[in-house]
């Protein structure tokens, strides 16, 4: 074996279930230490410390802060941007330079301490927490939302993943009804993985029955489907050189290995993309990870597919051609809605509880990532084995952009839409995306009326009549 082979030799993650807890730097130094002590690799000798991007709390230096509390003097140092897809694109960029012969060793932590954070509102008190940014950085995410999305009030998760899902149900034939017990089959088996996570924020098994009723959020979506985000959480990994894991005694059986991995992007903003429903930039990634680890999707032992809603489930097992009921399951975790979405970092939980079982049992392992829309995807394969070949952060762009435009008024075709709901379950507003003359538009809908009949019949490929103020596009039927 190349002595530069990278490999992860260890993991740690941790779940604080009485608030309030720890800071997100405690958290940090927490599973830092664990990782490390897991790796036999003493923390001040890290070549690299990298953290996932924190939404609990703006410091002044994060990586520095973690640093300091470690001992460490780290000559890399990584503070990523937001999204799912961050932990892998900061595995993959460690693994890359260790191969290279440019690092040795790399920490990669994350964690949220978003419940902590919840429980200090509800008091009524601020979060006495240390080194604070003064100013606060911008926000880190890569770009802003489109200035039209934003004028619509549609930039949340929450609204734009189920237009996506109403988009998929209509061009898959399902009734309204169908996809929400379609969805609850799926999902249920993924609360028995939680269960029997000792990580896992929700541990409770749910029928097919209890998960088709419920709250909604964003209709048709119910609060026990989608990603629970105040979370207490964190986790970390160590990547070595195979050299150093052996300078360091870690066992063959301890040592995982990322045989291939891909990251592609669809468009970035949703409504211009040409099926609102489907993915080429799923297929692209885990086609070209796949082929990387020299391995395919029947060779995987294990799989965890990101799952902060049910499209993205649906979009991947669509692009990969995985049965959603397969018997290896979805999820090794127990999924983003119930072990626990802890903002950019679950794919770390994801990445160290794959590495644990393929350190229980030999294999290959699949985890995916999701970032921002369901615009970033990352495919690895990981494997008890080593063998396949390292992938490039460079994002591969697979789609072609149908034009936005911003105002609009007339006749247009419904391409997928939804209703938000507010936390006391009643529907508040409707959101649309619609198919008109040169591209496509976002519109709102207010009338209550409409809001109930948008929930009691199918609306996408239904003409609307779109009005404008030259900002703001209303849509009436």
């Amino acid at each position: 074996m190349d002595p530069r082979t990278p490999c992860l030799i260890g993991i740690a993650q941790r779940t604080i279930r009485e608030q309030p807890g720890p800071e997100p730097l405690d958290l940090w130094e927490s599973v830092a230490r664990e990782a490390a002590a897991d790796a036999r690799l003493p923390v001040e000798r890290l070549d690299s410390i990298q953290i996932v991007w924190t939404d609990s709390w703006y410091y002044d230096s994060p990586v520095g802060r973690l640093a300091e509390r470690l001992g460490a003097a780290p000559r890399h140092q990584v503070y990523s941007k937001v999204g799912g897809t961050a932990p892998q694109l900061l595995i993959g960029a460690a693994a890359a330079a260790i191969a290279a012969g440019e690092l040795d060793s790399a920490l990669i932590a994350g964690a949220e301490a978003l419940a902590t954070r919840r429980a200090y509102r509800k008091a009524g008190e601020h979060a006495p927490w240390s080194h604070p940014a003064d100013p606060k950085p911008p926000y880190g995410w890569e770009r802003p939302p489109h200035p039209s999305a934003l004028a619509h009030g549609l930039f949340l998760p929450v609204h734009t993943y189920p237009i996506m899902e109403t988009a998929r149900r209509a061009a898959a034939g399902l009734t309204i009804e169908g996809e929400i017990r379609e969805r609850a089959r799926i999902m249920a088996p993924m609360t028995e993985v939680a269960a029997a996570n000792p990580h896992a924020w929700r541990r409770a098994v749910r029928t097919p029955g209890e998960l088709a009723g419920g709250r909604f959020v964003g209709w048709p979506y119910t609060s026990d489907t989608v990603a629970v985000l105040e979370v207490d959480q964190a986790a970390a990994v160590v990547l070595a050189s195979s050299e150093l894991a052996d300078r360091l005694g870690v066992p063959a059986d301890q040592r995982v290995y990322l045989r291939g991995w891909a990251y592609a992007e669809d468009t970035w903003e949703v409504a211009t993309r040409p099926a609102l429903g489907s993915s080429p930039a799923i297929a692209h990634a885990a086609e070209a990870a796949f082929e990387r680890a020299g391995l395919g999707l029947d060779d995987m032992n294990a799989l965890d597919l990101y799952s902060c809603f049910a499209i993205a489930l649906r979009q991947a097992c669509d692009a990969i051609g995985l049965d959603p009921l397969d018997p290896r399951g979805l999820t090794v975790t127990g999924g983003l809605p119930y072990a626990g979405g802890p903002a950019s970092d679950y794919v770390l939980h994801s990445t160290a509880t794959m590495a644990g079982l393929l350190r229980a049992q030999s294999g290959h392992g699949l985890v995916s990532g999701v970032g921002m829309h369901l615009t970033k995807h990352t495919y690895a394969v990981w494997s008890s084995e080593p063998g396949g070949r390292l992938g490039d952060v460079a994002p591969v762009h697979v789609a072609k952009e149908v034009p936005l435009v911003d105002s609009y008024e007339g006749v247009g075709v419904v391409a997928g839409y939804t209703v938000a709901h507010g936390r006391d379950g009643g529907a508040e507003k409707g959101f649309l995306v619609v198919d008109v003359p040169g591209g496509r538009a976002y519109a709102v809908v207010s009338e209550r009326g409409l809001l109930e009949e948008a929930e009691g019949r199918e609306l996408v490929g239904e003409e609307v009549r779109v009005s404008s103020d030259g900002k703001v596009n209303v849509a009436v039927w």
